[in-house]
């Protein structure tokens, strides 16, 4: 009686032990600047979720375990706050009350489904290119403080440089990880505008260079001390250009020649990583097997090396939207699986993925089922 009693112990302990190791990511990005992914239907609520559903189910279905959903595109909100005015993409007047708090319902039903909810928010870009000052909502915190602001190709940023956008990022992030039962904060590759022009006789490893990937720094820093702060199990993720530097310009950059995120858009995430301020990263591998300026196997490589001995989890940023990509979308994640460092992937697009492209959906629903 003695051993059936300790082989059911130890058969309940091995079955506990399995359930709670965490699953790779199977993730998949939800945009909703522009409406992108998200709403097509814009000023009903009833349809808004409706859809929403229809996607989470189809997602379920494919083994899709976590999504970003897009909540503040333009320095705006996808959910009820008292910082920033509601976004114009889901009724088409900024500011105006949706009837509903997409963020919320998202989080209720992806959960039923067992998928995690990752709030992805977008830390600087006020508006999109052509969008005045004079067309932001008065209750704006832009329109209530302009010093915040720099333009630049005729679009509206937060400067980064100054204390009150940092508070002001803080203090978003705080009310989202306070009032919501997310999995996650998750910021996307634009910091910097790219290509903001350095003062003349400046060039990226200057003085000027520095204090804009300071800044940056600060900021991501202070973000992650108050997610810590307030509940340690929400993960802190950020998924930079695929490329930090090309070897010729550090030698221990990767043998790459695309645009690199420490000097176009001053993004240091070998920094983040080190002092381990983030969670876990998603660089945008955007590129295929062999591509001539950035090989995918090169950079993943590149990244795998980055996060050794380190507790930073890695997963890949993949463009399903490039047709090069999604057909050899399978050969990319066998590739994945030889490095022990990567973690799981992320999908870029969440309509492409659905509109199945280059039948990347029913290889992925095959893939994650095996």
């Amino acid at each position: 009686m003695k051993i059936r009693q300790l082989l059911l112990i130890l058969l309940l302990l091995l079955t506990t032990s399995i359930s709670v190791c965490a699953q790779p990511m199977r993730g998949i990005w939800i945009s909703t600047i522009a409406n992108i992914d998200f709403p097509k239907n814009i000023g009903d609520a009833t349809l808004q979720k409706e859809e929403m559903i229809s996607y989470l189910d189809e997602l379920e279905l494919i083994g899709i375990n976590t999504v970003m959903f897009q909540v503040r595109p333009t320095a705006d909100a996808l959910y009820e706050s008292k910082i920033n005015p509601y976004s114009n993409v889901l009724t088409g007047i900024q500011g105006k009350d949706p009837g509903y708090d997409p963020l919320e319902f998202i989080i209720e039903e992806a959960h039923k489904r067992d998928i995690d909810v990752h709030a992805w928010l977008n830390p600087y870009r006020v508006s999109k290119c052509g969008t005045k000052f004079e067309d932001l909502v008065a209750s704006h915190p832009a329109r209530l403080n302009p010093n915040m602001l720099f333009e630049f190709e005729d679009a509206l940023y937060y400067n980064p440089e100054l204390e009150i956008v940092k508070v002001h990022i803080q203090n978003t992030v705080e009310e989202l990880v306070r009032n919501y039962d997310i999995d996650g904060i998750h910021f996307d590759d634009y910091f910097y505008p790219a290509g903001y022009p350095l003062p003349d006789g400046e060039n990226g490893d200057g003085k000027i260079a520095d204090q804009r990937r300071y800044h940056v720094n600060d900021m991501v820093k202070r973000v992650s001390e108050i997610i810590r702060e307030i509940d340690d199990d929400i993960d802190f993720g950020i998924s930079p250009m695929g490329i930090w530097k090309n070897d010729l310009y550090d030698i221990t950059g990767s043998t790459t020649s695309g645009g690199q995120a420490y000097y176009d858009v001053y993004a240091d995430a070998r920094m983040w990583i080190k002092n381990e301020w983030i969670d876990y990263i998603v660089p945008q591998i955007y590129w295929e097997i062999g591509h001539k300026a950035a090989n995918y196997q090169t950079l993943i490589e590149w990244w795998s090396n980055e996060v050794k001995n380190n507790d930073v989890d890695l997963y890949i940023g993949q463009a399903l939207y490039k047709d090069t990509v999604a057909k050899e979308i399978i050969q990319q994640l066998e590739l994945n699986e030889k490095y022990d460092e990567i973690d799981g992937s992320v999908f870029f697009t969440l309509d492409d993925l659905l509109d199945n492209r280059q039948d990347s959906k029913e290889k992925l629903k095959e893939y994650y089922a095996n």
